[in-house]
């Protein structure tokens, strides 16, 4: 599928240019001993893992369903999407407590300009990332992408920070480069904990939005035939929900007319709404006073 294939892009170009960025980083960080810096690395170390965890859940999401998963293996990308959000967590600490110690020892590192031209190529390699995975992410509806899109965003952010922190630094001002880490370490949580709960959310079969449930509603009415509907449910199927519910059609139909009535319904609503993977419908007859 085109959608997987632009994923498995996308994720590929993120492993390439976070590990040419941490590669540089690291270089200079420890060259000059910029806490910030070393800071920045360990965050692009950490992309490369999530763009690699996207590479694989993108993969095992991609696999058409089979006779162990009816419903296919959608579902891949939101765990792998939690997987990346507790990497992100996991390396905030690491780098909240390297920070800390910065601040509390008054830690200081030697000012290079290789310091500003890391943090200027950082910049503009994530912004070409956050621009291109943020274009899929809208037009795929991919949470995968969307977890690897907010990250580059979060990583120009964070850069430019740290930019302004080895500005200071000429100035003898080197505290800010341990409160730097702090911001990045506290950002990186409050990112990832969305994630988290975005997917969450979808892994322990949250309801369909109620807009979109407005929208199946709306073209249900639109069928003078069904006089009322019960039992509505759905259940999430990778990024996209299975619904059912139970229509209520005149007794006096014949079996093929209500059954028919059903199946033209479920065939409108798949093809009318694209958050929508599969309608199942149960027809119950109703007494109709014709009087």
């Amino acid at each position: 599928m085109k959608r997987f294939k632009m994923v498995k892009i996308a994720s590929l170009l993120g492993i390439v240019g976070n590990l040419f960025l941490c590669i540089i980083k690291s270089l200079v960080g420890f060259i000059t001993g910029s806490q910030a810096m070393i800071a920045d690395a360990f965050n692009s170390a950490g992309d490369i893992l999530s763009s690699l965890i996207t590479y694989i859940g993108n993969k095992i999401a991609s696999k058409p369903k089979d006779d162990d998963h009816n419903l296919g293996h959608g579902k891949a990308e939101y765990i792998y999407s939690m997987l990346i959000s507790i990497v992100m967590i996991i390396a905030s600490f690491s780098i909240f407590k390297e920070s800390m110690i910065v601040i509390l020892e008054g830690k200081t590192y030697d000012f290079s300009i290789w310091l500003v031209v890391v943090c200027i190529i950082t910049i503009l390699v994530k912004i070409g990332l956050y621009l291109y995975t943020n274009y899929i992410a809208k037009k795929e509806n991919n949470l995968l992408i969307k977890a690897n899109s907010k990250d580059h965003f979060n990583d120009t952010i964070i850069t430019l920070i740290n930019l302004i922190s080895c500005l200071l630094s000429l100035k003898g001002i080197y505290y800010f480069d341990g409160v730097v880490g702090i911001i990045i370490s506290f950002w990186i949580i409050y990112s990832s904990l969305k994630i988290f709960k975005e997917s969450y959310d979808v892994l322990m079969d949250k309801s369909i939005s109620e807009e979109t449930k407005l929208k199946v509603y709306e073209i249900i009415k639109s069928h003078n035939e069904i006089r009322r509907i019960t039992h509505f449910n759905s259940t999430p199927v990778g990024y996209k929900y299975q619904i059912s519910f139970t229509i209520f059609v005149d007794g006096n139909l014949s079996t093929f007319e209500s059954h028919e009535i059903a199946d033209n319904l479920e065939k409108e609503i798949n093809k009318k709404i694209d958050e929508i993977y599969l309608t199942v419908i149960h027809v119950n007859p109703i007494v109709i006073n014709k009087n």
